[in-house]
């Protein structure tokens, strides 16, 4: 590792198309020089890792993370020997507090949605929908329609993974309808988080970075419910109506399930209210709500045994052996575990995506990205474009990318490039983290490919949610 810095240092002195001029926000412009080229290709190479994760069986994390670090040691080395550490440094903390916004803000959702999941309220509904005797057709539409529905509190992904564990249960080995019912799931799990700040985390990158308020983003909602419907209904006509063999199960929720979801909502009440009355960083609305959620297990810990001997009287009374046994393993609600079951890895990677899009914007490669799409294209073919990418790069960095950027643009236009976004990473199963998830969780019954059969009919989808803002918002271009 010693050799590897002077080696690097040789190649950045020395290359002739390096030019190490202080621009007038005094950064330096490293477009064009070696350490710009070797930045570009550790994050493409740490790309192609997270694109191939399925395969090679590597958390997404760990490629961005070395890349981050790589990239942001040779900004430092550079930037120290021409006295301007000030300035990287200036930029690293201006990405980490960015970073730190975000972490804190998912992590308290990420804890109350494995909450909700500890006292059984995602079993008992997938229960529910299995115990009602639904037809194939009928479960791929009732999937997708509380999929839409559900994705802007809980967010896309646990959405879309809790109704997947129901199409796998009542798909069993009808790999067609599984294929089908996971891309439509995908379809409406990312449409329905495009028009709430919770639904996604590109939709709550826009709305803490202040572009768009709780209430704007409601316009989004006719689009959404386009771009889902249309290719539902083109490939609904594909699923039998044969009704599936399943054993039907009771779940009991436990203790408190219904006041954690009241909980949340406060929660997400709170968070907006810092943000659109206090002019706050939603995030402290949200560690507020954690608040409650701690106070609320203090209670359910202090008042658990006079519970349990309550329920135990009524089993003896019934005689109802299997309830004794199923008190006996009760366990306190403990919400620190609940925070170790967030998605770690996904906040890890967040955290190197954001670093790496900082890396590169202080190099210089945003602000020519900008002036291209953003100066000399139209902004809604730029917007467009977005959505595209995202498909085949993952929304996340994307988003991350046109924030940092900071393009002047309408309403409309923000509104534009957060629906597509949103819902261009249906196109490609690879383009949102729901996709991706459900891959793993329908391994080899939901792929890549049978994915990709669907894409034209998921673009008229796209389309028409793009024609439907343009056409019904058109107000808000001006």
């Amino acid at each position: 590792m010693t050799r590897f810095w002077p080696f690097l240092a040789m190649i950045f002195l020395f290359s002739p198309t390096t030019t190490y001029a202080i621009n007038v926000n005094d950064t330096l412009p490293l477009t064009q020089s070696g350490i710009g080229y070797i930045a570009l290709i550790v994050f493409a190479i740490a790309y192609a890792l997270v694109m191939l994760e399925e395969y090679l069986q590597l958390r997404k994390s760990k490629p961005v993370l070395l890349a981050a670090g790589i990239i942001w040691a040779m900004i430092g080395y550079v930037y120290s020997q021409h006295d301007q550490i000030e300035v990287a440094k200036a930029a690293l903390e201006h990405n980490l507090l960015e970073y730190a916004e975000l972490l804190l803000f998912l992590l308290v959702a990420m804890t109350y949605i494995s909450a909700m999941e500890e006292r059984r309220l995602f079993d008992a509904l997938q229960t529910w929908m299995i115990g009602k005797g639904f037809n194939f057709k009928a479960l791929f539409w009732l999937t997708g329609i509380l999929s839409f529905f559900i994705s802007p509190i809980a967010d896309n992904l646990t959405t879309a993974l809790l109704m997947c564990a129901v199409v796998m249960k009542v798909g069993g080995d009808n790999t067609r309808f599984i294929n089908l019912a996971c891309i439509n799931i995908v379809v409406a799990a990312n449409a329905g988080g495009a028009f709430s700040p919770f639904g996604d985390i590109t939709t709550l990158m826009v709305w803490q970075a202040g572009h768009v308020t709780f209430s704007e983003f409601l316009p989004l909602f006719f689009p959404s419910v386009l771009n889902y419907v249309i290719p539902a209904a083109i490939m609904s006509i594909f699923i039998p109506r044969a009704k599936p063999n399943v054993v039907h199960q009771e779940v009991e929720l436990k203790r408190g399930a219904r006041r954690i979801v009241a909980l949340f909502i406060l929660t997400i009440a709170t968070a907006v209210a810092f943000h659109a009355v206090l002019h706050f960083p939603p995030v402290i609305g949200m560690m507020m709500g954690l608040a409650y959620l701690q106070f609320f297990g203090f209670f359910l810990r202090k008042t658990l045994k006079r519970s349990l001997a309550k329920k135990a009287q009524i089993a003896i009374e019934n005689g109802d052996d299997h309830a004794l046994k199923r008190l006996g393993s009760v366990v306190p609600f403990d919400v620190f575990r609940r925070v170790s079951h967030a998605e770690w890895d996904t906040l890890l990677f967040f955290y190197g995506v954001v670093m790496c899009v900082g890396g590169l914007s202080l190099l210089g490669y945003l602000g020519m990205i900008s002036d291209v799409m953003y100066n000399q294209w139209n902004p809604i073919w730029a917007n467009i474009m977005v959505g595209i990418l995202s498909a085949i790069v993952d929304n996340i960095p994307v988003m991350f990318a046109v924030l940092t950027m900071e393009p002047e643009m309408s309403m409309g236009n923000w509104l534009l490039v957060t629906l597509t976004a949103g819902v261009g990473g249906s196109l490609l199963s690879i383009g949102s983290a729901a996709g991706v998830a459900l891959m793993g969780a329908a391994h080899g019954k939901y792929t890549f490919f049978g994915h990709l059969k669907w894409a034209p009919v998921i673009a008229l989808g796209y389309i028409a949610s793009i024609i439907a803002h343009l056409l019904l918002n058109g107000d808000l271009f001006t």
